[in-house]
């Protein structure tokens, strides 16, 4: 493949991050407002000027090859420095800064898209949202540090409150497990409790809060899981797995396959796997007027407002 004499630009970068986050080329064209084919055209680029093919293309989505994730960390650093440098050059105001947004990977991957859109679509004058995607420990641990204005993370329903970050509700969730169509537990209407124990699953990486909810259920039980039949680090990724492997996965329910994906969900008899999604607020110094808006944006359709304090 030949490779143009150029560096790759910001637009190339910041889309193929995107297509990585979001395990899908449509999710990452309406993330950063722009058509699937110019999304397309920028990865192409890309892939000419690394000479070697930094995305797995298939029906279920894209995946990054081994190249393609030794790109992605990269990259990702750079964005982040990128964001800032455009900030200072284009003298923005606090009010017009881009808001930084920390989101663990099911929320940005199956929840957040459209709403961003909308938001987008709703307001008089733009306002640029940084995602940053990583899973709901670190999303604490961001806003937490004030390199996020907030963020939205997974936690136990009874979980007491952070004590230093602002929570408010967002969403409901439970963790189910999703099995290939040919897989002997489809025919089931639900999994029990020791057969779970008893096969190799795909799972998330080990600080996932989608994998801790499921050890911790068992572990009250003396129960733990098989080692994973493979560890993966984005919700997409899992599923193609699971039908590549022929093999169960756990997914929060937000991530519930659709008709033709080739998985079904199923859930676990005698084990309660239920969690929420809280919204992380760090101190009101840090979160400008354009953050709160966003925040009550995907706030509306659960009815809270936020307070003063």
């Amino acid at each position: 493949m030949s490779r143009p004499i150029r560096s790759a630009d910001i637009a190339e970068l910041r889309a193929f991050c995107a297509a990585v986050d979001l395990g899908s080329l449509g999710r990452a064209a309406r993330l950063l407002r722009v058509s699937q084919p110019a999304l397309s055209k920028r990865l192409r680029v890309l892939e000419a000027l690394a000479g070697a093919r930094l995305l797995d293309r298939s029906s279920r989505g894209v995946k990054p090859t081994p190249a393609g994730a030794r790109l992605y960390a990269e990259a990702r650093k750079l964005l982040v420095q990128a964001e800032t440098v455009d900030a200072l050059l284009a003298g923005l105001s606090a009010e017009d800064a881009p808001v930084r947004l920390a989101a663990s990977h099911t929320i940005a991957e199956y929840v957040l898209p459209g709403p961003l859109v909308e938001f987008e679509q709703r307001r008089e004058r733009h306002l640029s949202v940084e995602l940053i995607i990583a899973n709901s420990l670190v999303v604490r641990d961001l806003v937490r540090e004030g390199r996020a204005e907030f963020g939205i993370a997974a936690t136990a329903r009874e979980a007491p409150p952070d004590g230093v970050l602002r929570e408010l509700p967002f969403c409901d969730d439970e963790i189910v497990v999703a099995v290939p169509e040919r897989h002997p537990w489809a025919a089931r209407r639900s999994i029990p409790l020791r057969e779970l124990t008893r096969v190799a699953m795909i799972m998330r990486d080990p600080s996932a809060n989608t994998r801790q909810v499921v050890e911790g259920a068992l572990a009250a039980r003396g129960l733990e899981l098989q080692p994973p039949l493979a560890e993966v680090g984005s919700t997409s990724a899992a599923k193609a797995t699971a039908l590549r492997e022929d093999a169960p996965v756990l997914l929060s329910r937000l991530a519930a396959p659709a008709d033709g994906e080739g998985l079904v969900v199923r859930r676990v008899s005698g084990v309660d796997f239920r969690r929420r999604f809280v919204i992380l607020l760090g101190a009101p110094e840090i979160v400008s007027a354009g953050a709160l808006a966003l925040v009550q944006h995907l706030l509306d359709e659960q009815g809270v407002a936020i307070t003063a304090g």
